[in-house]
């Protein structure tokens, strides 16, 4: 361990609809840090001032941003990051920042906040006392089918990111491996066309037959106990 890093990386959740949801100490922080990660550079310029801070980090360059965040914090700075929406961490690269920044003997702060995981379950009506949050199911029908069935068994609320031209063919082999349980799909939410639907899976399937809903989808499925 190195005992030269004094930096600090913060991860700062941020609003995933409603842009009155950042926090003060989020805004604050976002003024005051010398370096912000930010998935899409360009949707975070609505709560970041001065590009010169910004820079790109996702999915497809963390192994070139590594040693710059390593050497950002060896010279003491600050970093903040941020996803597109919510908190980081969820389902995006944040965890490997973190894991460097631990290596290297660099603080690790949270400035907690929305999130869309958490909104969606206790807006569900589904049981929130255990949930697993499963992400985006694999694309490739095979390696989805072997996902959900070694969920099949989970006594606990299921909690997933759909597309939404995915949704229907989602509810519909999700209810052939679980059965037809209770779900709820969770809209766009906080913003202007929010939507919370609830029912079994097959109602939900059918009300989307005609025409697939628009937006960010989290879909939340109950538990193989629940029903």
């Amino acid at each position: 361990m190195a005992d030269n890093y004094h930096g600090v990386l913060v991860l700062v959740a941020t609003p995933i609809g409603n842009l009155e949801d950042l926090s003060p100490r989020a805004a604050r922080i976002l003024r005051e840090a010398d370096v912000v990660l930010a998935e899409d550079t360009r949707r975070s310029a609505k709560l970041v001032s001065g590009r010169e801070r910004i820079y790109s980090y996702h999915d497809h360059n963390v192994r070139g941003r590594i040693p710059q965040i390593e050497a950002f914090l060896a010279e003491g700075k600050t970093i903040a990051l941020i996803t597109d929406a919510g908190m980081p961490g969820i389902s995006d690269p944040a965890y490997a920042a973190v894991r460097a920044a631990l290596d290297c003997g660099a603080g690790v702060e949270v400035i907690p906040g929305p999130c869309a995981v958490v909104s969606a379950l206790v807006l569900s009506g589904l049981p929130t006392d255990r949930f697993c949050f499963e992400g985006f199911l694999p694309r490739r029908r095979g390696k989805r089918r072997s996902r959900l069935e070694d969920m099949e068994s989970y006594g606990g609320t299921l909690v997933y990111f759909v597309g939404p031209h995915h949704l229907r063919g989602a509810l519909m082999e999700m209810r052939d491996v679980f059965g037809d349980r209770n779900a709820c799909v969770a809209r766009e939410l906080t913003k202007l066309h929010e939507e919370v639907i609830r029912g079994s899976l097959s109602d939900l399937a059918e009300r989307f037959a005609d025409q697939p809903p628009k937006g960010e989808i989290t879909l939340v499925v109950s538990g193989a106990s629940a029903d």
